[in-house]
């Protein structure tokens, strides 16, 4: 209820409570507290009559202690003057019941509330519905009443259970979530940097690329000068070998004769 207050319409209310009363003003002296023996002394004889003229009170005691375990009295201040609303202690009637029915239905109807799922709206209301039940419940019949109290507080206690592992499963899947999307920044840059390193090397191999092919030209063309030279060299040595051997030829040639 305290993460959902400011959610929850502050005109939503089923329980009845009694007309307010003027408790007291600033002005007047605080009023003396009984003391712990007297409460003590209080609570056991209410709790010891159960018969004779005092049987009422004692029941109608108890009655409303199960009634203020149900809604603490309402306190609040006006120009200086403090008031109190307790819950009503009168019978519901047919009509009544009616009344709530109806009153809880428009609710439902007027917030909008889910049909399913989580909804502080709809909770609030059918918890105030239910207090209101007690109420009724507890008029009629003390014990039952108090059965319910027993109630409706274990099943808070369990819905308090449930809304503490859900808010745990949440933030633990918050947490995941939020490591996920830090590790998937951090494989993002990490790609950003990969195919920026990547460009990079993709330019040099190019420029090693070109490189080695204009290498490889101009091995090719000077393997082609020097064989072309080769050959020249090759060619003049050979017409300079056959006009030796002419030479020789006509030289060696009288003499044979």
């Amino acid at each position: 209820m305290s993460s959902n207050e400011g959610l929850i319409p502050s005109e939503i209310n089923l329980v009845q409570f009694d007309n307010p009363k003027l408790m007291a003003t600033k002005s007047m002296l605080t009023l003396p507290t009984r003391t712990n023996q007297e409460q003590y002394s209080a609570v056991n004889n209410v709790r010891s009559m159960d018969c004779g003229d005092y049987a009422f009170e004692a029941k109608h005691h108890n009655c409303v202690e199960v009634l203020s375990s149900i809604l603490s009295p309402r306190e609040w201040e006006i120009d200086g003057k403090i008031f109190s609303q307790k819950i009503s202690i009168q019978p519901a009637t047919n009509r009544d019941v009616k009344a709530l029915i109806e009153k809880f239905d428009t609710y439902l109807k007027e917030y909008n509330t889910k049909a399913v799922g989580l909804c502080p709206i709809k909770h609030e209301i059918y918890i105030q519905c239910f207090n209101e039940v007690i109420r009724q419940v507890t008029l009629n019949c003390t014990e039952r009443g108090y059965m319910l109290i027993r109630i409706r507080d274990e099943l808070q206690i369990t819905i308090d259970g449930y809304k503490e592992v859900y808010e745990s499963a949440l933030a633990h899947g918050i947490r995941k979530s939020l490591q996920r999307e830090h590790k998937k920044s951090d494989l993002l840059k990490s790609a950003s940097y990969l195919r920026s390193e990547n460009k990079i090397l993709e330019a040099e191999l190019m420029k090693i690329t070109m490189m080695t092919q204009q290498i490889d030209r101009d091995a090719a063309e000077e393997r082609d000068a020097i064989i072309k030279r080769q050959n020249e060299e090759l060619d003049g040595l050979k017409r300079a070998n056959q006009l030796v051997k002419v030479q020789l030829e006509s030289i060696v040639a009288p003499k044979s004769l």
